[in-house]
C-alpha cells in the first residue's frame, strides 16, 4: 500500500496544480475579462503605464496596483500566463476506411491513401 495515506511523516513532493496559477479548474472563469480582471502589482508608475499598454494591446482587463514600499515585489505572473498561453491544435479528420478518398481519385480511402 502507499504510504501517502497512512504515514504522516513524509510530505508529497508534487505540488498542487493550483499553487502556481497555471491551471484553472473552473473553465467558465476566463481571467482577463471584465468579470474576472487580472490582479497585478507593480513597483513604479512608469512600469504601470507599460503594463497598461500591454493589457490594452491584447484587449484584456486588469486591476493594476502600484506598491512603492521598500522591498515590494512585482507580481505580473497572471499576465505572463495569459500572454504565453498556447493556441488550440486542431487536426483535419481523416475519412473512414470505406468513404471516398479526400485526394479526389474516386477510390475508397483504404485502397488509395490509407
Amino acid at each position: 500500500m502507499s504510504d501517502k495515506f497512512f504515514f504522516k511523516g513524509r510530505q508529497d513532493a508534487r505540488q498542487h496544480h493550483t499553487a502556481y496559477g497555471g491551471y484553472q479548474p473552473d473553465a467558465n472563469k476566463r481571467t482577463g475579462s471584465k468579470k474576472f480582471p487580472l490582479e497585478l502589482v507593480v513597483t513604479s508608475e512608469a512600469r504601470k503605464q507599460e503594463i497598461e499598454a500591454t493589457v490594452c494591446e491584447h484587449q484584456l482587463h486588469a486591476d493594476i496596483i502600484v506598491d512603492t514600499r521598500e522591498g515590494a515585489v512585482e507580481s505580473i505572473a497572471g499576465l505572463t500566463a495569459v500572454l504565453n498561453k498556447g493556441a488550440t491544435v486542431r487536426q483535419d479528420k481523416l475519412p473512414a476506411r470505406n468513404e471516398p478518398c479526400h485526394c479526389g481519385s474516386g477510390l475508397k480511402f483504404k485502397k488509395c491513401c490509407g
